[in-house]
């Protein structure tokens, strides 16, 4: 059973994660018609940063990020950011091994400095 330091600790990480998500949304995008959204699953445990629209005539849809918190951790399955969400999550006070990248194959994971 989680305490109520974990409960806090993990409602503060999501307020993170949606603060960082929402930055990026409101950067405007440079080329064609394209609004980015930041999309929260109703449990509050999965984070996406989401592309649409039209560019160059073209349709445009993608997920840029999409994180989750799982096992008391946030889980990164997907960081389209130039340089990655994980040094504003670590700014903001995660610790790094609260933070698994999985995009990673699990036996690398041990060697990326975060959680496994």
């Amino acid at each position: 059973m989680e305490t109520t330091s974990q409960l806090l600790d993990l409602e503060k990480w999501r307020e993170t994660l949606i603060k960082i998500l929402q930055y990026y949304a409101d950067l405007p995008y440079r080329y064609g018609d394209v609004k980015t959204y930041v999309i929260v699953s109703s449990d509050r445990n999965h984070f996406l940063l989401v592309n649409e629209g039209w560019q160059n005539g073209l349709r445009l849809y993608g997920t840029v990020v999409h994180a989750e918190i799982r096992n008391d951790k946030i889980w990164i399955h997907h960081d389209g950011i130039e340089d990655g969400i994980t040094d504003e999550l670590v700014d903001a006070g995660v610790p790094k091994d609260g933070i698994v990248l999985a995009f990673h194959p699990p036996e690398i994971r041990q060697h990326t400095g975060y959680g496994v």
